[in-house]
């Protein structure tokens, strides 16, 4: 360390300066505190480190975010894939081997078109929440798609047009189209229904803690806020349960109408 007076070299055992011959006793701690000081300020992080830190975490938050990004577009493709376009090919597949290799009964096709896309609709939706306009969008160029594929199926074999040539022909397509989307759309309707219930089901403990301290009885006594509480749960279950089956109906009338008619 330095002496206070003439700033010479002194040793840290040392009490007298040497050079002035001061007496060093009451600058000593004084001076052993500084210099801790200044070792305590020489080990503190820069504030550049910080901001060099902080640009790193916010790269790499970049770099999930896309990550994620590109995930979600990859399972987009995927359900895109999984959801809409089997279902395409698996109708187009019925089409052919009903209609070209086995010449049976076209009700049984229509049967196919209603049943076919539910379950997958049903499977989509019961894993997690979608949103039911894009979804249906889709589903309406997956109708449309199957009926115009199976004319072009139709098409190669006895050389038929692939296009409605009448207004009773399109309002047949229009028809058919709509059956095979009303039945994907009771498919989104149900499978959304079974995922709310799983939700409500992971809720359940909670609300029934939840029910016990917070019990409100009404004037007449008949009635508690569980009662409201388990009839409101009941009425949305039925609520989609309900919209589900008329989807349903209008699939059906829909896609047998024409057939049963004639």
């Amino acid at each position: 360390m330095n002496c206070p007076y003439c700033l010479s070299e002194v040793s840290e055992e040392a009490y007298v300066c040497k050079t002035c011959s001061r007496d060093l006793y009451l600058f000593k701690p004084m001076m052993a505190k500084v210099a801790e000081l200044e070792n305590k300020l020489a080990a503190v992080v820069s504030t550049e480190f910080y901001e060099l830190r902080i640009a790193e975490l916010e790269d790499q938050l970049e770099e999930q975010n896309q990550k994620l990004e590109r995930r979600s577009s990859l399972q987009w493709l995927a359900d895109i894939s999984v959801y809409l376009i089997i279902p395409l090919l698996l109708l187009l597949l019925a089409h052919w081997l009903i209609a070209v290799v086995y010449d049976t009964k076209m009700i049984y096709l229509r049967i196919i078109s209603i049943m076919l896309p539910l379950p997958f609709a049903y499977a989509l939706f019961k894993k997690h929440p979608h949103k039911v306009m894009p979804w249906f969008a889709g589903v309406i160029f997956l109708a449309i798609a199957s009926v115009i594929g199976m004319s072009w199926v139709t098409s190669l074999v006895d050389h038929s047009p692939i296009w409605p040539q009448n207004l009773f022909e399109w309002k047949e397509v229009l028809e058919y189209s709509a059956s095979i989307a009303f039945s994907f759309l009771t498919g989104m309707l149900l499978g959304g229904v079974t995922y709310a219930a799983k939700q409500r089901a992971r809720r359940a403990g909670l609300m029934s803690s939840m029910m016990k301290v917070a019990a409100l009885n009404f004037k007449d006594g008949g009635a508690s806020l569980k009662n409201v509480h388990g009839l409101m749960k009941s009425l949305q279950e039925y609520g989609g349960t309900i919209v589900a089956l008329g989807t349903t109906a209008v699939s059906i009338y829909t896609g047998l109408k024409g057939i049963i008619g004639s």
